[in-house]
């Protein structure tokens, strides 16, 4: 089910009404404050409405907080070359406005979250269960927040404690290390996993709120991000045991890309963010972060940023033709191509006649003369994924905040494949890492791998690295997330690597053909991401306007172009080197 709506003040300090005969200071009974709110489950679980709204507004998942992730890593790219052209080319300025709106809202969230925890340990008793259930949501949703931000930003301040927000120090924070951050997204992960109940349970625990699944699918995330592969693998370990709850692929990959009951919070969905169908949306596009119109749409612009401009779209990100061919270089049991492409990326294949929806961009049928391309000055590969290109359910895109399709923001494949990732790098290529990663390929009824083809932990990462998971989450939020926890921008061949999957042609014509970088210093329409890439930038800046308004926040490796890769091998972390998996 999705969760309802609610908007909720929080105001600082009494208000008071000043009586000019006797001076006597008046409380005004109607009036919430934060003396008087909070104090019962039914207050708090207004707090915990208001930071599941905050996490689907524009800078969290809504929008570019969801889109900035995908522009960075290497299978997507910019094809209106200008809303995200920063972000795709890795040198975002510190004076950029959308740069900051993911700071923007993940602070709203972890502002309500941290008045709520404050709430909760008030009481230093056996907290009942709805208090567990509620503190449980909120600290995942401040661990969510923080793990956004440091993903992003690197260094933000680490504000914990709402009882600091009385004061200006308290208000101002200056910056925290990214570890320090980190090691507080484990906490929050760690702790909310030991006080909410599984989705087993049922009701809204199986329909959008947060369990501990997903809170030990985030820790688990969270270890990675700094290569505690030993610890993250007994957590995946557990999920797959059913420890956390019971998950398992869908039969139809598809399934995890359509809206409406039938499809989300599936049984394969460990945490997704909740948007109304478009039919049941109201009328109004609020895209500040306050969102608290009773017609508001509550959803989404993400196919708005991937949809053609020929179908009503923005046309501002693509696939990568290094992605495309990816797909297309490995064919399933029976000879066809994988299904994963049909979902992910929108073009005309022959195999796809008969097949789902057939091929169709949104209820247009296509033929193979049809040269379908994302935008229409600069070409591009369409987006298939979290847009209705494939469902046939609409003629035309209806921009702004009306796309109803959930973001799938955690699978169980991303779980299976991760344990298969750890399980390399704690004992080395095992049957065991194969049978995890062959468990997601026979969905999509792909060759079984053989152990005896992965004689090294380097050629096993590299498959799962960069055959894998961009084959299973091609065009999904994550993949800057994983190009730094991997180190590859402090590795001389993985940079190059990265410039070669990051090479895209901005033209209309021949979009499905391979393109090589090294064909770009005589091709003028090609381009390479990664090719502006300065030491630092594989973060945002913290942007001018947050430093000048807080004397006590400083800038970040992007501000200042600081090579991370020192701090990087210095904390114990590695770059596996390039593979050739052809040899």
């Amino acid at each position: 089910m999705k969760l309802n709506k609610y908007s909720l003040a929080l105001i600082l300090g009494f208000s008071t009404l000043v009586s000019c005969s006797d001076k006597m200071d008046l409380l005004n009974p109607n009036q919430q404050t934060s003396s008087t709110f909070g104090f019962n489950a039914d207050d708090l679980e207004e707090c915990v409405i208001a930071a599941y709204n905050h996490i689907r507004m524009e800078g969290s998942y809504a929008r570019v907080g969801y889109t900035i992730d995908v522009c960075r890593g290497d299978e997507a790219w910019n094809s209106s070359q200008v809303w995200y052209m920063p972000f795709d080319d890795l040198n975002a300025e510190v004076t950029s406005d959308i740069t900051w709106w993911p700071w923007r809202e993940w602070y709203y969230t972890i502002n309500v979250c941290n008045f709520a925890i404050s709430r909760c340990d008030e009481d230093n008793s056996q907290l009942s269960e709805k208090m567990k259930r509620i503190k449980g949501q909120v600290l995942f949703l401040r661990g969510l927040s923080y793990y956004n931000l440091v993903g992003y930003y690197q260094n933000p301040p680490l504000i914990t404690d709402y009882a600091t927000y009385s004061s200006l120090e308290g208000l101002y924070g200056g910056n925290s290390t990214y570890d320090a951050v980190l090691d507080q997204v484990e906490k929050d992960f760690h702790e909310a996993m030991e006080l909410l109940p599984s989705r087993n349970e049922g009701g809204e625990w199986a329909g959008g709120r947060v369990t501990c699944g997903a809170a030990a699918g985030y820790y688990a995330r969270a270890l990675m991000m700094r290569q505690k592969y030993s610890e993250a693998l007994t957590v995946l370990k557990d999920i797959i045991g059913k420890k956390y709850g019971t998950y398992k692929l869908m039969d139809n990959y598809g399934d995890n890309f359509h809206e409406g009951s039938a499809y989300e919070n599936n049984a394969e969905s460990l945490f997704e963010v909740q948007f109304l169908d478009y039919n049941s949306q109201g009328t109004d596009d609020e895209w500040t972060p306050v969102n608290t119109s009773p017609n508001a749409t509550q959803g989404s612009a993400i196919e708005s940023n991937f949809a053609p401009g020929n179908y009503g779209g923005w046309a501002d990100i693509s696939a990568s033709p290094w992605l495309y061919q990816l797909f297309k270089s490995e064919r399933t049991t029976n000879g066809k191509l994988d299904p994963r492409l049909y979902w992910t990326i929108g073009t005309y294949e022959t195999d796809w006649e008969n097949f789902e929806y057939g091929n169709v961009a949104y209820t247009h049928k296509l033929s193979a003369a049809d040269n379908i391309v994302t935008n229409n000055t600069y070409g591009g590969l369409p987006i298939a994924k979290f847009t209705n290109l494939r469902t046939g359910l609409y003629s035309t895109v209806v921009t702004g905040l009306h796309d109803g399709i959930n973001l799938r923001l955690m699978r169980y494949s991303d779980v299976l494949l991760r344990a298969a990732e750890c399980e390399n790098e704690v004992n080395g290529p095992t049957l065991q890492a194969i049978n995890w990663i062959n468990e997601v390929r026979n969905r999509a009824d792909l060759p079984d791998l053989k152990l005896s083809d992965f004689d090294t932990a380097d050629r096993l990462f590299e498959q799962i690295a960069n055959v894998e998971r961009p084959k299973e989450f091609g065009c999904e939020f994550g993949r800057g997330f994983d190009l730094i926890r991997w180190g590859f921008f402090y590795d001389s061949s993985r940079l190059q690597q990265l410039k070669e999957h990051g090479t895209f042609s901005r033209s209309t014509e021949a979009v499905k053909d391979p393109v090589s970088y090294s064909d770009i210093a005589t091709n003028s329409t090609l381009k390479s991401s990664f090719d502006t890439y300065i030491p630092g930038h594989e973060f945002l800046p913290i942007v001018q306007q947050l430093t000048n308004n807080n004397p006590n926040l400083k800038g970040n490796s992007a501000n200042y172009s600081t090579d991370n890769s020192t701090y990087f091998q210095e904390s114990g972390r590695k770059v596996r080197p390039a593979v050739d998996l052809s040899k």
